[in-house]
């Protein structure tokens, strides 16, 4: 039987932590953490019940904080260039250890990660982890690299600014500028000289506080300041030891890499690293976040990538259509615009990088974009992805201290979302809200992975027969399509509106020879609810369907 992916995203540093002291920049000891080990068989076992297939562990890799591990044999960071008290999981700052903010007992970190994996494919999912290729720590120093492997940057010519070389780019005579000293900065100043390129493409001395400061840019061959000339033969240095990174951890079990900012890395890379990774380990998938829908096909063509974010399409366009700000209707230009790739694209409403559902920067309330969540999980065959605590509507409303009340779940700071607490209590925790959003979500989920028209079914959009409205269908608000394979024909329709309607919609001749459909009445059952409404089919004729407010029917005709 085909699958369909569906991937549960959980920032471990969050998930469990039952310390609700929640002080604003508060250090571990006074906000506690949440560990690998709050990852237990019946948590994983409740989790894969609900339909989950894969779960992304956020921040695995040992990354900048401010917290000291020197006792453990750790370097510490300077505080200078880490983005709050616990730092970000995109600092790495050993590709090679498991952050130790996450062990129950350090030294034995990484046994706690075998650990979770082994853990985790018993309950039958697949593990995820992050791949963070473009950038790193700016204090990148591993103690845990094998004794073969050379740390990045230690044999870098530093006279040069740029080198195929070198694993870091150069801005010579400079030593590092910033412009953000604050009270959590050391009595003794950070120190870096020659000042290296920052993450995001900054290449200059002086990054400031809305610059990815904390980190220094990966040297992959590409000569940005001069015509970014590209120098890939012989291989970069940086393409063979990141190559080795993603062999490390899938020899260690991961079925699975989201590749941070892929498009910052060149194709070409990831052609030649991806290729290496699945000659051996043919099974591991990997996941591009990238935001240009220009370069698409060349990183699935060309660099070899299974699956890419599509953000800037149907994210953004279901985003706009909840708060009333675009037409349903714009959503049909989303699969268009990327037809030919469709399977390959990974649907979202929520990340660690996006602002909450629930919070009022988005829609207010969780169950108000129920209508784009079935959309966004029933309209293709690619996978669909639930950041932890979307499914029991989290509002990200916290100031946790480096993020403040922005919608968003901090990845910086140490805290306990209640959701967190919740989640890992499992469904006798929950409000009543919380159990209603937590049920509908794990109803979809479910038919995601029961319902064949949904695993591997063809899609048929209808809106292009329903513009005139004539009935009471509003392509405004209203969006309707059928999902069709051997043995299923599926009925999809999303109510965007705060108003219930008696839809009507026409389903042209060419999706009744297309789709081999039958006209007549019938008795379609929802499989969301469970609950039948009487249909009568006839090509180019309407078919009433009734529909709740920002509500939603799969309809099995």
């Amino acid at each position: 039987m085909l699958e369909k992916i569906i991937i549960y995203q959980v920032l471990p540093r969050l998930f469990g932590n039952m310390n609700a002291s929640n002080v604003p920049n508060g250090s571990i000891e006074q906000n506690g953490c949440g560990k690998m080990a709050n990852f237990t068989p019946e948590v994983l076992r409740r989790i894969k019940d609900t339909g989950y297939t894969h779960i992304w562990y956020t921040g695995l890799l040992e990354h900048a904080t401010q917290t000291d591990y020197s006792a453990y044999g750790i370097r510490p960071d300077h505080p200078a260039v880490v983005k709050g008290r616990a730092g970000s999981p995109y600092a790495v700052k050993d590709y090679y250890d498991i952050d130790p903010d996450l062990a129950t007992d350090v030294p034995n970190r990484v046994k706690e990660f075998e650990d979770l994996v082994r853990r985790t494919h018993k309950a039958g999912l697949k593990v995820i982890m992050d791949f963070i290729p473009n950038h790193v720590a700016r204090q990148y120093a591993s103690d845990a690299k094998p004794a073969r492997v050379h740390d990045l940057g230690a044999d870098d010519d530093t006279t040069r600014s740029f080198s195929p070389d070198n694993n870091f780019y150069y801005i010579l005579g400079q030593p590092l500028r910033t412009d953000f000293d604050t009270e959590k900065k050391s009595l003794h100043p950070y120190k870096e000289y020659p000042a290296k390129a920052t993450g995001n493409d900054r290449f200059d001395a002086s990054p400031t506080r809305n610059d990815w400061y904390e980190t220094v840019k990966l040297n992959y061959g590409v000569d940005y300041l001069n015509g970014r000339t590209l120098h890939f033969a012989p291989v970069p240095d940086t393409w063979k030891k990141m190559t080795a990174i993603l062999l490390h951890w899938a020899r260690r079990g991961v079925d699975g890499f989201r590749c941070d900012m892929a498009e910052m890395v060149p194709c070409e890379f990831w052609h030649y690293a991806i290729a290496q990774v699945k000659a051996r380990y043919p099974n591991v998938i990997f996941i591009a976040e990238i935001y240009n829908p220009g370069a698409y096909r060349d990183y699935i063509a060309r660099g070899g990538f299974d699956y890419l974010y599509d953000k800037v399409g149907l994210y953004d366009t279901l985003r706009a259509v909840c708060r009333g700000e675009v037409s349903a209707a714009c959503i049909t230009g989303c699969w268009q615009n990327l037809d030919d790739i469709l399977p390959h694209m990974l649907y979202f409403l929520e990340n660690h990088d996006e602002q909450r559902i629930a919070s009022p920067f988005y829609a207010g309330d969780a169950r108000r974009a129920f209508p784009a969540l079935v959309v966004a999980a029933t309209m293709g065959t690619g996978p669909f992805m639930v950041y932890s605590g979307q499914e029991i509507g989290e509002p990200g409303m916290d100031a946790e201290g480096f993020s403040g009340t922005d919608g968003r779940t901090s990845i910086f700071d140490y805290w306990s979302p209640a959701s967190g607490r919740a989640l890992a209590q499992g469904p006798a925790a929950f409000t009543p809200r919380q159990a209603d959003v937590y049920a509908y979500y794990q109803r979809l989920l479910r038919l995601l992975r029961s319902e064949e028209a949904l695993r591997v079914g063809n899609f048929f959009d209808l809106m292009y027969a329903n513009y005139d409205r004539a009935t009471p269908f509003d392509p405004d608000h209203h969006y309707a399509y059928l999902r069709r394979s051997p043995r299923q024909t599926l009925l999809i329709v999303a109510n965007f509106a705060n108003a219930p309607v008696n839809a009507g919609i026409r389903i042209p001749a060419h999706a009744f020879q297309m789709l081999q459909l039958r006209a007549g009445t019938t008795a379609a059952i929802d499989l969301l609810t469970g609950e039948t409404q009487t249909l009568r089919l006839q090509p180019d004729a309407h078919t009433y369907v009734a529909l709740q407010p920002r509500g939603a029917v799969i309809l099995q005709l």
